[in-house]
């Protein structure tokens, strides 16, 4: 498992250690690196990450206060100069806090604390997720799942036995990873699917009952792909 991460620092030589230390850890992916924690978020809502290794400490907007404003599944890390900030940030449930200066070993620790959340997270054993709609947070049971469906800020959960789905406002990107591989797959930018669900495929196009999805050109090998390696599909 590979975690996407960005680093937000005001001090350009705090950014550069980091930015090392990501470069050389396998599991870790760099999405960017920003100076001031308002840049940043745009950026996240732009396109989301896993791991956020974020100062405390910045002028207009603060690692605290950005770390309240991200969405559940992005974690963060926190970095700091002063020790006394440390209970601060286990207050806005941040994953770990680093002390600078901060040594790859420790690094490496707080990085390691993070993939071992994800892949609990993400496991495969995964029965059900849980979704913020309307005023109510929804247990959705993962068999229940037929297809979402992606409309721009929101998503729409189709679920068995139900002629309405739950609308949810989640990106289509943090809801696919949070789905175990090895059941879902996205066939579309605007859909992902539970294949072991679906009644049939014809002329390009998975059909659920009276539902007919395009598999786009871009999803079709991987599609085809995980057909041919699952053994529900196989003839």
């Amino acid at each position: 498992m590979r975690l996407t991460c960005i680093i937000i620092d005001d001090e350009p030589l705090a950014v550069e250690l980091l930015e090392g230390y990501v470069n050389k850890t396998p599991f870790l992916k760099l999405q960017g690196s920003y100076y001031s924690a308002s840049s940043a978020f745009e950026a996240i809502k732009r396109s989301p990450v896993d791991l956020v290794f974020c100062d405390i400490q910045m002028p207009e907007l603060s690692g605290m206060e950005l770390a309240r404003m991200l969405p559940e599944r992005t974690k963060v890390v926190m970095t700091t100069a002063f020790s006394s900030y440390a209970v601060e940030g286990f207050r806005v449930n941040a994953l770990d806090y680093l002390l600078k200066p901060i040594s790859y070993n420790d690094f490496l620790e707080a990085t390691d604390k993070a993939l071992k959340w994800f892949e609990a997270t993400c496991s495969s054993d995964v029965s059900a997720i849980f979704v913020k709609t309307e005023y109510r947070i929804m247990r959705i049971e993962l068999n229940d799942i037929l297809y979402i469906e992606g409309l721009k800020d929101y998503v729409r959960i189709h679920l068995c036995g139900k002629t309405e789905p739950v609308l949810t406002l989640m990106s289509m990107k943090a809801l696919e990873e949070s789905l175990p591989s090895d059941r879902f797959i996205r066939i579309h930018r605007s859909f992902i699917i539970q294949p072991s669900k679906m009644s049939y495929i014809e002329r390009g196009r998975v059909v659920f009952d009276k539902k007919h999805i395009p598999v786009s050109d871009s999803y079709r090998q991987a599609f085809l792909d995980f057909l041919s390696t699952h053994s529900i599909f196989r003839g």
